[in-house]
């Protein structure tokens, strides 16, 4: 295989260093504020596996700079709610921290939770247990 030019640990790390990111313990305090919306990334069997953020807003990474983009017919209405702070997540921060990036680069405000969902399970945040199977 030839070499890459970038790592995807490297993408991260440039991604986390020019973005807003907050530790569990931070999103916690800001969950039920009616001027939050938690947006998940993770892929839907991953939220009835292992369960999600009560309220958050299930955002399927391939699927999001679409659904963030205004002229995009795929375009979801809950991104153009004003006064509203956008925290996106995935399961341990890696894919939420690319997506913030790229967001921040369409010029859509929007922080992102550290350590993913398994930082807020270990920090005891609310959620909704999985999907009993």
């Amino acid at each position: 295989m030839t070499p890459l030019k970038i790592s995807s640990a490297r993408m991260v790390a440039e991604a986390r260093a020019r973005i807003e990111e907050l530790d569990s313990a931070e999103a916690i305090a800001l969950h039920g504020r009616p001027d939050v919306v938690f947006v998940d990334l993770r892929d839907v069997r991953e939220r009835q596996r292992i369960g999600f953020i009560p309220g958050s807003f299930h955002c399927p990474r391939g699927m999001l700079e679409f659904w963030v983009d205004p002229e995009s017919p795929y375009f979801k209405e809950i991104f153009a709610e004003e006064g509203k702070r956008f925290i996106f997540h995935c399961a341990s921060g890696w894919r939420s921290a690319l997506s913030v990036a790229l967001l921040q680069d369409m010029g859509f405000a929007a922080a992102h939770l550290r350590d993913g969902f398994s930082g807020w399970q270990k920090a005891e945040g609310p959620m909704v247990p999985p999907a009993e199977t």
